[in-house]
């Protein structure tokens, strides 16, 4: 590694400590990508208001965490309140990268980052909108191949393999499903990222991701059913969070690491 976030006693170094700061930052334009993308919105240029008087904000009101700490969670201008998707998409990036930094130190910690807060987006805008933009899944898949030729090129059939794999064979499964139930169980979104699953993963990690997700997806509608929600034959999920916290997974635990 050309430098490491592991300082001389054993601790976070100062590379480790920026990303743990930075990490707040990196919820909030999470948050910005999951309720703009889905709708073409400006996402870097669009200027943030308040949802309620339409008051556009300023810098203060703007600082990951802090501002929502400083007015108790209302508008300072109307005194709605702002609601936690916010705060929730910064905890979460705070979450990814502390696992990260857990498990991993050096480029290893900022990859593992990176492709969680990537996900993180990927999983949310599926779980709000029911779609995954090809502005995110096509770049990850091709994040992931760069990621390999640059520090595994060894492994680059299998992450080519993997790749198309992932892409034809979820194809293909939707194809079954559609024939066999008469309607649509798995988008061409799902089948991208499983794309991008197999550039990260490898063709070798496919199947522990998929039977993951599937398992994750599972769990969780025995939760539902458990809560009191009725969960019928035609019932359906969105598949893409459990798809990217699988991936996640895979990738921070699975055997091929570099």
């Amino acid at each position: 590694m050309p430098w490491s976030l592991t300082g001389p006693a054993g601790g976070i170094g100062a590379a480790g400590w920026a990303l743990v700061l930075l990490s707040p930052l990196a919820g909030s334009f999470v948050g910005v990508l999951v309720r703009r993308l889905p709708d073409g919105a400006v996402i870097v240029s669009g200027r943030s208001a308040c949802e309620a008087c339409g008051t556009v904000l300023q810098a203060r009101d703007l600082v990951p965490l802090a501002s929502w700490l400083a007015t108790r969670g209302r508008c300072r201008h109307c005194g709605a309140a702002l609601g936690w998707f916010y705060p929730a998409a910064e905890l979460a990036a705070v979450a990814i990268v502390l696992v990260s930094l857990a498990i991993d130190s050096g480029i290893d910690a900022w990859l593992d980052a990176l492709l969680g807060l990537w996900l993180l987006t990927l999983g949310w805008i599926d779980a709000r909108r029911w779609v995954l933009p090809d502005a995110l899944t096509l770049p990850l898949a091709a994040a992931g191949i760069l990621a390999a030729a640059v520090w595994a090129p060894g492994d680059m059939i299998d992450r080519l393999g993997g790749a198309g794999c992932g892409y034809i064979g979820l194809r293909i499964a939707a194809y079954v499903y559609r024939r066999w139930r008469g309607r649509d169980g798995l988008g061409g979104g799902d089948a991208k990222l499983l794309a991008a699953a197999g550039a990260w993963t490898g063709a070798s990690g496919l199947p522990t991701v998929i039977f993951g997700a599937a398992g994750l997806a599972l769990a969780f509608a025995v939760g539902l059913a458990l809560a009191g929600h009725s969960m019928r034959r035609d019932s359906a999920l969105p598949f893409g969070p459990f798809l990217a916290l699988s991936i996640w997974l895979v990738w921070l635990f699975g055997p091929l690491r570099w």
